[in-house]
């Protein structure tokens, strides 16, 4: 069993307490918890991954082709390109973050 330490303002651990109290067994609670999160990384991801889309269509190019060429510089400061790889690090940052989850 593992015993976590949370510092919440009053008004929030009273209100989690609450939560709790509600569920018989807080393994439960914390399950549901983890798959929450994971359900909205992976809407997160299917969302960002249409916004990328559209970016791959207008350039014909692919994501991670671009960001290779963008990050060598040879590209530009284009605000779309800016813009692209602004989306696609939030891309590569959930499906980091739902890996560690799943």
């Amino acid at each position: 069993m593992i015993t976590l330490q949370l510092n919440l303002k009053p008004e929030t651990e009273r209100r989690l307490k609450r939560i709790l109290d509600d569920y018989a067994d807080n393994e439960i609670l914390a399950q549901n918890i983890i798959a929450y999160q994971i359900s909205e990384l992976k809407k997160a991801i299917i969302n960002i991954y249409v916004d990328l889309k559209q970016f791959e269509d207008k350039y014909q190019l692919g994501t991670e082709q671009f960001y290779e060429i963008f990050e060598d510089g040879s590209l530009g400061d284009e605000k779309d390109y800016i813009i692209w790889s602004g989306i696609y690090e939030m891309y590569l940052e959930n499906k980091r973050k739902l890996e560690a989850l799943e």
